[in-house]
């Protein structure tokens, strides 16, 4: 589970496969948790989904992971001729991680005991995400919409593996490019470019 694919020559060896099944899992597990305790008058579809995409993010599933204890098991499954873990101790990596140890999990014990623990391990991004959504890209058109200005979002280009692609993305205002931001999709690239802008705008103001 903890095997990198810079570790084996096998693709199949590593820890992909069963994160491509645990984030399916982590999805469901949080949107039915969800579902029944939050009243349809106040949460639609819309609003659902942003607090379970901020649920189970890569930042979230990366802090799970430290939490768990990953980046030590990392250290003690790298073999001699890895070099550093730390090497490979990224957001993208640590966030695979989490999710193939739900993989793991619910082909061992099933969904019911799974969705159960996910739910318990993930309780402070849950509680962060209910009490403070973060929609940076909806902050920042609301900002500019105050100057009748619009944000324009540029795919800059994809880099890093194939099963671990990082995106960067330009925010443009004017036509004018202010910021930029990375994320492993093309949305989160795009909450990470509007963070950088609202901050930029804010030093201007402060400047």
């Amino acid at each position: 589970m903890f095997t990198h694919a810079s570790w084996s020559a096998r693709r199949h060896d590593t820890y992909a496969r069963l994160a491509f099944l645990g984030d399916a899992v982590l999805e469901l597990a949080i949107t039915s948790h969800l579902y029944p305790r939050l009243e349809a008058e106040r949460y639609g579809e819309g609003r659902l989904s942003k607090i379970r995409a901020q649920t189970v993010c890569a930042a979230s599933c990366e802090a799970v992971a430290i939490r768990m204890g990953v980046p030590d098991e990392l250290r003690k499954a790298a073999p001699p001729e890895a070099g550093p873990a730390e090497a490979v101790f990224t957001e993208r990596v640590l966030s695979s991680i989490t999710e193939a140890i739900i993989g793991a999990c619910f082909t061992m014990h099933g969904y019911d005991i799974v969705a159960s623990a996910v739910v318990q391990a993930f309780e402070p991004e849950l509680a962060e995400a209910l009490t403070h959504p973060v929609d940076h890209k909806s902050a920042l058109q609301e900002r500019l919409a105050q100057s009748q200005r619009l944000v324009e979002y540029e795919l800059l280009g994809r880099k890093g593996q194939e099963h671990e692609p990082t995106f960067e993305v330009a925010a443009k205002i004017g036509g004018k490019r202010v910021a930029t931001g990375e994320g492993r999709t093309k949305k989160a690239a795009e909450q990470d470019a509007a963070l950088a802008a609202l901050q930029a705008i804010d030093a201007q103001l402060l400047g």
